[in-house]
């Protein structure tokens, strides 16, 4: 079951919406249009999504190239260098700002 954030429409809101709250809702279930606790307007917004690294370890170099993603290493200040995937063999280097 996803875990939504939701914030106040109109700012500041009550202490359960003034800084957003995170809801764990179905798939099918309808967006909270109001803040359970005081009844103000609140829309969904976008959180970051949540990697899990359990057993087995899901983030193998394998499975990242497979799925056309690149991985990168750092070997220096602002230098990384490809340790798997499609993309560019490094990037950065001693003329990259930070």
């Amino acid at each position: 079951m996803p875990t939504y954030e939701y914030a106040p429409v109109e700012p500041p809101g009550c202490a359960l919406c003034c800084y957003g709250f995170e809801r764990m809702q179905h798939l099918d279930e309808a967006p909270l249009t109001q803040c359970p606790a005081c009844g103000l307007a609140v829309r969904r917004v976008i959180g970051a999504p949540a990697v899990i690294v359990g057993q087995g370890h899901v983030l193998k170099e394998g499975n990242i190239a497979r799925h056309g993603f690149s991985q990168y290493r750092r070997v220096g200040k602002g230098h990384y260098e490809k340790t798997t995937g499609d993309g560019p063999d490094s990037f950065g280097g001693p003329d990259t700002q930070d």
